[in-house]
């Protein structure tokens, strides 16, 4: 009986390590350079009157190892920004209304220069969905 606890714990201890490498080269989704952030939510108005949420998929782009710490660590004051942006812009978009792409990057993109206090990073904006 010991000597299966024994064979199973070594066979565990030499998987272990194995695990530990395979999480640690496991890619992000958008490469080295991408910091993904959650999904941005704001209440807007449907075209048949009921309430709906406009979702915003959005992450950066920041090339620059000093500048990638200085937006992880400003994560938080980044997310707020977005998301008081997009909850306006949803709080005043037209009940039946397609969402302006265009629009939503640059307010962002301006967010981000700001709170990050220089360009460089990129504001990449992924699916814009009105629920």
């Amino acid at each position: 009986m010991e000597r299966r606890r024994l064979l199973s714990l070594a066979a565990a201890s030499t998987l272990i390590p194995a695990l530990a490498l395979a999480a640690e080269d496991k890619k992000k989704s958008g490469g080295g350079s991408y910091l993904p952030l959650q999904t941005l939510l704001g209440t807007t108005i449907r075209s048949s009157g009921r309430r709906g949420v406009l979702a915003v998929d959005c992450g950066l782009d920041v090339p620059d190892p000093a500048l990638r710490l200085r937006a992880e660590q400003s994560a938080p004051r980044l997310r707020a920004a977005y998301v008081q942006s997009v909850q306006a812009y949803a709080a005043g978009l037209a009940p039946g209304a397609l969402p302006n792409a265009d629009y939503l990057a640059q307010q962002l993109q301006r967010h981000t220069d700001a709170i990050l206090g220089r360009p460089g990073a990129r504001v990449l904006l992924g699916a814009i969905v009105v629920n």
